[in-house]
């Protein structure tokens, strides 16, 4: 009897077919002999985290594919980015992600991660604290490029737009409030000022005058995006009896954990980056199912690759990937193994796209078919036909005996 779940969820995962790959994804054109002997013991099939039609962000993805319906549960952005910090949010505050970017003098976006920097900890020092009509601004370093930033003060309100553009070469933009109270109207305004104050300040930043010297791309501007409240919603344990825990290196992923009352274990050499301890993680995840009944790990840089259109990057950390999920072959009899995407993030495009992702559930009880290769294509002829995000966990539970009956 299957009581147990390792959920491996690698960002980004789906591709598209590439021409200098022989027409064939990165996930394809990747040697995965491991993979494949999973797929060819699971059943399988496309999974569209969002539904058919729908370009999924991280956070949406990984919410619905925990059960979370996206609708009913998701709080913002900034706030499951605030969690994964480790920032205790109060009623009223707004928080928000932001991007250290590089901005030209006509305010178009050049690179919304400057240059993928690595270490932001000395930008964020100068920001953090200003104090502006009496809102005070918490600056906290993320993983690379990323920060968070959280007003606090009286009057506030998490309805307003981004002030990211999303998108490489585009104009900048300006806050605006997203309805006609007088707490949106509020913090626009204030979000604005801060903005500017902090563009003026990395400005005439040591580092960034030191990146411009050497050539590098600066780190000039904070994009700012996914204002969202401090919110409460049921635990993992809560929603469906099983104790869990957050294997990631990404602060968004562990804020998903924290948001969902999980446990978040520190890995070391787990950084959410390409250089990321992947058998370290693993490892790990074989560990923790000595101690809960469900584990989610979270791998990055498989979507980092596809936003850098870096497919040979991509295929060689799927490999990287592969050879590290030996350790998943000898699991538990008692244990669920489940893998799949968040979403596509085909190099070609360099951003997310609405194609649907591979999903294998290997485990007692499955009802294995003829697939037998771990790939976009190979997966779309398994036994699960194609789901939404939603329905993974149905299914998951549905092995585990734990799904109520419809009807009398």
């Amino acid at each position: 009897m299957v009581e147990k779940v390792v959920l491996l969820i690698c960002d980004g995962l789906g591709d598209r077919p590439i021409d200098e790959l022989g027409a064939l994804t990165p996930l394809e054109a990747a040697e995965t002999p491991c993979l494949d002997r999973l797929a060819r013991e699971s059943e399988c099939g496309l999974m569209y985290p969002l539904g058919r039609g729908l370009v999924p962000g991280s956070d949406v993805a990984h919410l619905a594919i925990l059960g979370y319906d996206p609708q009913e549960y998701y709080a913002g952005r900034g706030t499951i980015e605030a969690a994964g910090l480790g920032i205790l949010l109060r009623p009223g505050d707004v928080a928000l992600r932001g991007n250290f970017a590089t901005v030209d003098g006509g305010g178009i976006v050049r690179d919304r991660r400057a240059g993928r920097i690595r270490v932001v900890e000395p930008l964020v020092k100068p920001l953090d604290g200003i104090e502006l009509d009496g809102v005070t601004f918490m600056v906290k370093a993320g993983t690379a490029h990323r920060a968070v930033v959280v007003m606090r003060g009286e009057g506030l309100s998490a309805s307003v737009t981004d002030a990211d553009p999303h998108k490489a070469a585009a104009r900048l933009g300006r806050v605006s409030p997203r309805d006609n109270t007088p707490e949106a109207r509020r913090t626009a305004d204030v979000l604005n000022r801060f903005i500017d104050r902090a563009s003026a300040i990395l400005h005439d930043h040591p580092l960034n005058i030191e990146r411009r010297r050497d050539g590098h791309a600066e780190a000039n501007y904070l994009l700012l995006r996914g204002a969202g409240h401090y919110r409460e919603v049921p635990s993992f344990r809560e929603r469906y009896g099983l104790s869990a825990c957050c294997i990631a290196g990404g602060g968004m992923y562990k804020g998903i954990g924290r948001y969902l009352g999980m446990t978040v274990l520190e890995v070391p050499g787990a950084t959410g980056l390409p250089d990321s301890d992947v058998p370290a993680k693993f490892r790990a995840a074989l560990r923790s199912l000595e101690t809960f009944d469900f584990v989610f790990v979270h791998v990055k840089a498989t979507d980092s690759f596809g936003e850098d259109g870096d497919f040979i990057g991509k295929k060689t950390f799927i490999e990287t990937i592969d050879r590290a999920a030996r350790v998943f072959e000898s699991l538990p009899a008692n244990t669920l193994f489940v893998m799949t995407g968040d979403h596509s993030t085909p190099c070609a495009l360099r951003e997310h796209s609405a194609d649907p992702v591979p999903i294998m559930l290997r485990g007692s009880g499955v009802r294995v078919d003829d697939v037998v290769a771990f790939g976009e294509r190979a997966c779309a002829r398994g036994g699960l036909g194609t789901l939404s995000g939603t329905n993974v966990m149905h299914h998951v539970l549905n092995i585990l005996g734990r799904l109520p009956l419809a009807g009398a």
